[in-house]
């Protein structure tokens, strides 16, 4: 271990001013707002004040810079104290302070990366360390560089699964570069939390995952300086800082007070800044300048291709989620920053081709979704690598709010969910994705991709490694057929038209195993004199409206949209959105519409989504074609 060189007295005393500057600099500002958390910033402004002007390394010219050690504030709330540390570091000026929650203002309630200095968004709590320790993975084995990742985390917000998921990783992985620091200030949103000040429970959590741990008292600075340099210096595991606080610290009729959270100090505003300001020996400028860090080196993500074409036989048949696989092999030879992992379905949805492929590039989350999401989300950050996140599509949903925080962060995660709808067969409804479409259309700036065949299904990958915003590829269990070759023209937003001829009477829109039913429905009404056109949309979102619309109206304003979905917020509901200002379009919706069964995938297909609905004349085409 390095010997510790103890601050002198007049740095300590600096980071002493500085905390308490920033406990200042937070009640104006949520004084001048109105609203926000200063009691939740006073409890760590200790902490906040030996980090930013002691131990983290960062360029003031460059804050996202690739070089800089990482700051995650997971108890996003305590925003106003974050920004206050930059300001004092000389970002920009602290009179910016006082537009806090203003709506011209990017110095919003919670952090987002509207801010330069701001990696993800936060405020849904529980999530900031698992982006941490994405991000800490990404620096220890893709960047092999020596820059550190801190994450504040709240007292309150420990009681998240998701916290316990990412220290469970951590420890895993040996994530060394890595420092947690729980801000135990004793107190929740409406009560005190349920461990209150019992540290010795939180050490012993946190070492029974497996992390280096030390216990401090929060509101001394010298032992803050001692613990985050012993960090440095620990090899093998990641370290969990355990700091005693007081909410409200300061506020003589705020500290460790109840009732304090998410309210300007109001009325006590004036006694807490005197009180404070008293106890500031000098006012600054302090002159503390953040050590420099070390260069990484530079990477390029742009304009990633498949290193090879689709090359597929004629007449083969191929399951979309194999095509992922195939496809993310060939992005890992063209680009060496291109990463997936998975949460142990690897062998199911193939990423495990990636695996064997690029083993140092792959990492295994187990069976932990919501961390999952994070780490992929973190990997991403500062455009270090392109990440590509997998598991059978139903879990995912259990980590819709992280996936709705990455948008708000402007990731560019890209998620594949494989084993969708009823098509899965006999595991049954609860590894049924049947509202997946639905959740990522949801998302603000996704884009959604349901491929229909193997090469489309390659494309769609190429095509999310190169776009921003969320991506979100579903892909399928069973085997389909080739519908295209490697010159096929595919396209975000662009539908194909797959058949069609003059005499068509409806356009039929269906995806993967439904498109190639409606093929085969096709097929047989064909023979009975009946025409109907089939349309493939490639992406669910965007959607391809004026191909839709044009061929609708060519086919009598006629379209019957076939699923493995339920009814609500899938295909139909995206196709109907598209034609709704129109009234010589007519839509009807074949979807799952109950919670299905267990049973053969193609005994499912027929009862739930009814895509023998399409085929029948007696009760199919011929109805639509009757009602008008």
């Amino acid at each position: 271990m390095s010997n510790y060189h103890r601050p002198d007295a007049g740095k300590l005393q600096n980071l002493k001013d500085i905390a308490n500057k920033l406990r200042i600099h937070s009640i104006n500002a949520t004084d001048a707002s109105n609203s926000g958390h200063p009691s939740s910033c006073m409890s760590m402004a200790e902490i906040m004040s030996v980090l930013f002007f002691n131990t983290m390394r960062y360029s003031l010219k460059e804050p996202r810079g690739p070089s800089n050690d990482r700051f995650i504030l997971s108890k996003g709330h305590a925003a106003p104290i974050l920004y206050a540390a930059w300001a004092e570091a000389g970002l920009f000026p602290t009179e910016d302070l006082l537009n806090l929650r203003k709506i011209h203002s990017d110095l919003e309630g919670h952090p987002t990366p509207r801010l330069n200095f701001v990696d993800v968004a936060t405020g849904s709590l529980g999530q900031g360390l698992s982006v941490a320790v994405g991000m800490a993975y990404t620096g220890k084995y893709f960047d092999k560089a020596d820059y550190r990742v801190y994450c504040v985390i709240g007292d309150g917000e420990s009681a998240e699964g998701s916290i316990w998921e990412a220290m469970s990783f951590a420890s895993c992985y040996k994530l060394d570069n890595v420092v947690a620091i729980f801000d135990v200030n004793r107190l929740g949103q409406s009560e005190p939390t349920s461990l209150q000040h019992n540290l010795e429970v939180y050490k012993a959590r946190a070492e029974s995952f497996g992390w280096n741990t030390y216990v401090v008292n929060g509101h001394s600075v010298e032992e803050l300086c001692k613990a985050f340099h012993d960090a440095t210096t620990v090899k093998g595991k990641p370290t969990c800082i355990v700091a005693k606080t007081f909410k409200g610290k300061g506020g003589p009729n705020v500290e460790n007070l109840e009732n304090w959270h998410g309210k300007p100090l109001g009325k006590e505003s004036e006694i807490s800044r005197k009180t404070i300001s008293d106890l500031i020996s000098n006012q600054g400028p302090h002159g503390i300048n953040p050590p420099t860090p070390t260069n990484v080196d530079v990477v390029d993500i742009s304009n990633i291709k498949l290193s090879s074409p689709p090359s597929y036989e004629k007449g083969a048949k191929v399951a979309t989620r194999q095509a992922y696989g195939t496809a993310l092999v060939k992005l890992g030879q063209s680009n060496n920053r291109v990463v997936a992992m998975d949460g142990d379905t690897k062998n199911s949805t193939f990423a495990i081709k990636f695996k064997e492929a690029f083993p140092d590039r792959f990492i295994e989350c187990y069976i932990a979704e919501q961390n999952l999401v994070g780490v992929g989300i973190g990997c991403g950050c500062r455009d270090r690598t392109v990440p590509f996140i997998s598991t059978f599509a139903c879990f995912l949903t259990r980590a819709f709010d992280q996936i709705r925080m990455g948008a708000i962060s402007q990731t560019n995660a890209n998620f594949v969910g494989s084993h969708c709808g009823v098509s899965i067969g006999e595991d049954g409804p609860s590894q049924m994705a049947l509202e997946d479409i639905a959740m990522f259309r949801s998302i603000p700036g996704s884009t959604v991709f349901y491929p229909s065949d193997a090469v489309s299904c390659e494309r769609a990958i190429e095509f999310a490694a190169n776009t921003k915003g969320v991506c979100f590829v579903r892909t399928s269990r069973p085997t389909t057929s080739m519908l295209y070759d490697a010159n096929t023209d595919l396209q975000i937003g662009k539908a194909q038209v797959v058949r069609q001829s003059d005499k068509d009477q409806v356009t039929v829109i269906g995806c993967c195993v439904t498109l190639h039913e409606a093929l085969k429905a096709a097929d047989k009404l064909e023979i009975d004199g009946v025409n109907i056109r089939v349309i493939d949309p490639f992406t669910i979102k965007p959607l391809d409206e004026m191909t839709i619309l044009n061929n609708a109206r060519a086919t009598g304003g006629r379209i019957i949209t076939v699923e493995d979905h339920y009814a609500w917020g899938g295909l139909g509901d995206a196709v109907c959105a598209a034609v709704a200002p129109f009234k010589d379009i007519e839509v009807h919706k074949l979807a799952v519409k109950e919670i299905p069964r267990s049973g053969p995938s193609a005994e499912l297909l027929e009862k739930w989504p009814k895509v023998d609905y399409i085929c029948c004349m007696s009760d199919g085409i011929s109805d639509v074609l009757a009602e008008d």
